[in-house]
């Protein structure tokens, strides 16, 4: 089996935010996929200080895998061993390389296995008071001005045509830069909801209109955002 092991959105209890049957499963697993060894090394002494870590084998998945190399991460479970996927932050495969596995895993006829834990993509949708019926994660927008405009602009007609939310996300230190972008692009009725730090102490969510915005515009470049907007 192929388990999806989600990961704390930042500096969050673990308790706070993973069911204790999540423990159950991953001391089990002695095989891993991850984005960061070190990070995902420390996980599982959050997880069990005795995690056996020197006995544990893991993959390192980025942007440079191949396909072959995929098909040979999984080799273990051909012969009988479980293994885990752990991303960086939140749920595996979701706005993350480790949707590349899983659909390697679902052709080889692979047993996949999503455990329960935090997507900030869902829990900012869930605290933005906009439609959750339907809506669309867009990841990261163009990082030319000009582009990112014109994109933000199809997502506002989006709004309108398709009645479905936009959700997108941005690199922490160019969070004011989007805040700014998202202001110019967007119609004065339309509503903007940014969801910072979700799960953290430091959490902050608030939606409010983009005229309301245009009077106090926060500045939040150091923490990991989503951002929605919504008629």
């Amino acid at each position: 089996m192929l388990y999806l092991i989600p990961v704390t959105l930042g500096e969050t209890p673990i308790d706070r935010v993973l069911p204790a049957y999540n423990k159950e499963i991953v001391v089990k697993i002695r095989h891993f996929i991850v984005e960061n060894v070190r990070t995902a090394r420390r996980f599982l002494k959050q997880i069990d200080p005795g995690f056996p870590i020197d006995d544990s084998t893991f993959f390192t998945l980025n942007k440079h895998t191949t396909r072959e190399e995929v098909s040979e991460f999984l080799q273990p479970i051909a012969h009988g061993h479980p293994m885990g996927i752990i991303s960086e932050a939140g749920c595996p495969a979701i706005a993350d390389p480790g949707a590349d596995v899983v659909a390697i895993a679902q052709q080889k006829n692979i047993s996949v296995v999503p455990l329960v834990g935090p997507s900030s993509i869902l829990l900012a949708l869930m605290a933005s008071g906009f439609n959750g019926q339907s809506f669309a994660f867009n990841g990261y927008l163009p990082i030319d001005g000009d582009q990112r405009l014109k994109t933000l602009k199809q997502l506002e007609q989006k709004i309108y045509t398709e009645h479905q939310t936009q959700l997108f996300i941005e690199t922490p230190y160019r969070n004011n830069k989007m805040i700014d972008d998202i202001l110019k692009a967007c119609k004065p009725t339309i509503k903007l909801c940014i969801a910072a730090g979700i799960t953290t102490e430091n959490e902050w969510i608030k939606t409010k209109s983009i005229a309301e915005w245009k009077k106090n515009i926060p500045k939040i470049e150091k923490w990991p955002c989503i951002f929605a907007i919504y008629k």
